[in-house]
């Protein structure tokens, strides 16, 4: 089972010719019909039911509904999203969901007057179509448009069901904030919790929401990460705890503590695995004298939590090994006992057949330059230059009790740059001392510009990893990290495959027999897990587009 990720980019690649066949190690690539209707850019693949494909298309600053025949994948239908003003505005797009047999468009409206900010979902018809199913799903009380907060969205794995959250922080009322809503396939709130933490006289409290989740029996899980100084005792208090809502206690908050000293939790990504256990497993750092963490990263931490008693099983710190140091900052530094760079996102949380995991984490970061502006009939219109950078990928085998199977480090180096006209789509609930952890992605309105080309996707089959990627067509056979090189031109990037030996580690790269000329190259930025085993796809070459399907052998 692998754990999708809130916090950014779930990416891969592969070739195939023209409507045929493509394969790449135990991969094999299958495309439908050429999309004749292009204009629009697909930018999620929302899920396939009723015998079609459901997709989200952009044009400008407009919104498409793209359907899809299940068979040849040729276009049935497309659709402006137009939804009717709720007070007077029309709601900004937040997410379309399939839930069963239906399918939903969501979006949100700031009530300025009352200071509200609502979350409305509307039905799309098979055809694709907006209906007059509407519904209010969130009216949630805020301070100020600017502390409004934003909306975060995880699919049950039953695929039934829409867990929603909304998180904000008011900055004079010392008060941060987290709302969740169960929603069912009907739009029924199956269950609800507002929650309000307090942090006057803590002004350097730091307070995370580093995950949430909800599993197959329809529980739910976040993970709170809370730090403060302690003045008097003159000490760094550090809270790590899970809040559970089960369905079995009719959604009573429960509160399971993971104790710990002289550590800092610098991220989480958490899973639910067999016989009902929760893990959660991201990096830590250590703290100076006065208990206050270095934000480098000291190693990865694992727990388990038996959550049918909130018992936590099982706890362990582990220090990243010499080699793997070696590889991500030199020799040197590494014999030099230095610490990690804080760069690195969690990406992939993968459950092995033996009760251990496999973790993945991506070096990650944005560089934002300088806006320019021009004056066109007396309206500013600023632009901004925006770089994003996903390099290596730490990959850790956990063993059942924690501890380190093996690691090793996926060498990669990709950057896609390009120009916005707005920033205010990276505004998230973050503040100063307030983060949400989760639903970290690439804006929708910056996919179809390049980003959506880096990153990685894992492949767990039969005991195997096999991990996909974008590479430079002249790093063919090569995996040391000090001799790659950059990938700058996605539009000639190669696909090619790494797999990592399941008793040791060790990498073997797959690259293609021979390099294909116009071959299509994914947007996996766009894509949809159907199954462990089959993907869909979207991929493109110039002025053509097709859906497909990615199947593991």
């Amino acid at each position: 089972m692998i754990k999708k990720i809130t916090f950014f980019l779930l990416l891969v690649t592969a070739y195939t010719t023209v409507n045929g066949q493509g394969k790449l190690g135990p991969i094999t690539i299958t495309h439908g019909e050429e999309i004749e209707a292009d204009k629009e850019t697909i930018v999620r693949i929302a899920g396939e039911t009723n015998g079609k494909i459901y997709t989200l298309a952009t044009k400008g600053k407009n919104y498409f509904i793209k359907v899809f025949n299940s068979e040849n994948m040729d276009l049935v239908s497309v659709n402006e999203i137009e939804m009717d003003d709720f007070i007077d505005k029309e709601p900004v797009f937040e997410e379309i969901a399939v839930l069963n047999n239906r399918i939903y468009i969501i979006g949100s409206v700031y009530d300025r007057k009352n200071k509200i900010n609502n979350l409305l979902a509307v039905e799309i018809s098979e055809e694709g179509k907006l209906t007059s199913n509407t519904k209010k799903l969130f009216s949630t009380e805020v301070t100020k448009n600017r502390e409004k907060g934003a909306f975060y969205f995880k699919h049950s794995p039953n695929q039934d069901k829409l867990l929603i959250m909304h998180a904000s922080l008011f900055d004079k009322e010392e008060i941060m904030q987290y709302e969740i809503k169960l929603i069912n396939e009907n739009l029924d709130i199956v269950t609800s919790h507002l929650e309000k933490v307090s942090f006057e006289d803590r002004r350097d409290l730091e307070f995370a929401i580093s995950d949430f989740d909800v599993t197959f029996q329809d529980d739910i899980f976040l993970v709170i990460n809370e730090s403060y100084r302690e003045r008097k005792e003159k000490k760094n208090i550090e809270k790590f705890e899970v809040h559970a809502f089960k369905k079995a206690n009719n959604y009573a908050k429960e509160v399971i503590n993971i104790d710990f000293t002289g550590k800092e939790v610098i991220n989480c990504e958490m899973l639910m695995t067999a016989d009902n256990t929760l893990n959660l497993v991201g990096f830590y750092s250590s703290v100076n004298k006065r208990g206050k963490a270095n934000w480098k990263l000291k190693g990865i931490y694992s727990a388990t939590i038996n959550a049918s008693v909130n018992e936590v099983t099982n706890l362990k710190f582990n220090v990243f090994d010499l080699e793997t140091k070696t590889k991500l900052i030199g020799e040197r530094r590494a014999k030099k006992d230095k610490d990690i760079p804080p760069f690195y996102s969690t990406h992939s949380l993968i459950e092995k057949e033996d009760g251990g995991l496999i973790f993945l984490a991506e070096y990650r970061q944005s560089i934002i330059g300088r806006s320019s502006g021009i004056g066109i009939g007396g309206l500013g219109v600023s632009f901004t230059p925006i770089t994003f950078f996903t390099n290596e990928i730490i990959v850790t085998s956990l063993n059942a009790d924690g501890s380190v199977e093996w690691a090793n480090v996926l060498a990669k180096d990709q950057k896609a740059s390009f120009t916005t006209m707005s920033l205010g789509m990276y505004s998230f609930s973050n503040g100063s001392n307030f983060s949400v952890g989760v639903g970290i992605s690439i804006p929708l309105a910056v996919l179809g510009k390049g980003p959506e080309y880096l990153g990685a996707i894992p492949i767990y089959n039969n005991g195997e990893l096999t991990v996909v990627f974008n590479d430079n067509k002249k790093n063919m056979g090569v995996t040391d990290i000090e001799e790659i090189k950059t990938l700058g031109n996605y539009n000639k990037a190669i696909p090619t495959a790494f797999t990592f030996d399941r008793t040791n580690g060790d990498i073997s790269r797959i690259d293609p027999e021979e390099l294909q000329k116009d071959q299509l190259i994914l947007r996996p930025g766009v894509y949809h897990i159907k199954t462990d085993k089959e993907y869909l796809i979207y991929s493109s070459r110039r002025s053509e587009d097709k859906l497909g399907r990615m199947t593991i052998d």
